[in-house]
């Protein structure tokens, strides 16, 4: 990405969204990791917190006009790093939530596995439709998460703005937007504190950056 291109507002017709995935907490940490959905809610880690800084230091090059993020702690410490640079406050969508993966919730995938094949397989068979147990599907998050920020996309033309949202939840959404099946959406890397760059104009919104982490370079 050619970064001063970016810099100042876009044309008055189009919205910048910078997407961005929260950064680091413990759950994400565990080896081997374990799910961590909307149900458990602690904060950054320190590693989490040096990721949130240098993401804030990166889009502190640009001219923002909006920080949003899910209602999850994760995601609003890592979004006040970001808007602390801008002057702005944090805006609260509760719909930018991470999938709710149920009973499943704070696992690793080898301990569902052995505890619960018969839901694991069905799971996986196809999760655009079945949901993770007492939980959402890929669908039923898709359905959340598109409405907001194709909402955020309409209302803030000629303007750049963030959006902190969740790892599956950026996935999905940036899946059906490049045309990948939905059943893939797993496959598209989201780093934590990574960007991915949206730009909508006259209703058609395109993917220029995925998982950009160059800014994470110096963290190890």
């Amino acid at each position: 990405m050619s970064e001063s291109r970016y810099q100042d507002a876009p044309p008055a017709d189009m919205t910048r969204l910078f997407l961005i995935r929260h950064g680091s907490t413990a759950p994400n940490e565990c080896r081997p990791f374990v799910l961590q959905g909307c149900e458990i809610n602690g904060p950054l880690t320190e590693l989490g917190r040096r990721q949130s800084q240098a993401v804030g230091r990166f889009l502190s090059r640009f001219k923002i006009h909006a920080v949003y993020a899910s209602s999850l702690l994760r995601a609003q410490e890592t979004a006040a790093a970001i808007a602390s640079h801008h002057h702005l406050s944090v805006q609260v969508r509760t719909e930018l939530r991470e999938c709710s993966v149920g009973a499943w919730e704070g696992k690793s995938w080898e301990k569902i596995q052995s505890e619960d094949r018969t839901g694991h397989d069905q799971f996986f068979a196809d999760p655009v439709n079945t949901p993770h147990p007492n939980g959402e599907s890929y669908l039923d998050l898709l359905n959340r998460v598109r409405p907001t920020i194709n909402e955020l996309l309409a209302q803030h033309t000629g303007q750049n703005i963030v959006v902190v949202a969740h790892n599956l939840a950026n996935r999905v959404y940036l899946a059906e937007l490049v045309g990948i099946d939905l059943k893939h959406a797993r496959k598209l890397r989201q780093v934590n504190c990574c960007v991915n760059l949206l730009q909508h104009t006259a209703g058609q919104t395109e993917l220029v950056t995925l998982n950009s982490v160059w800014h994470l370079d110096d963290l190890g």
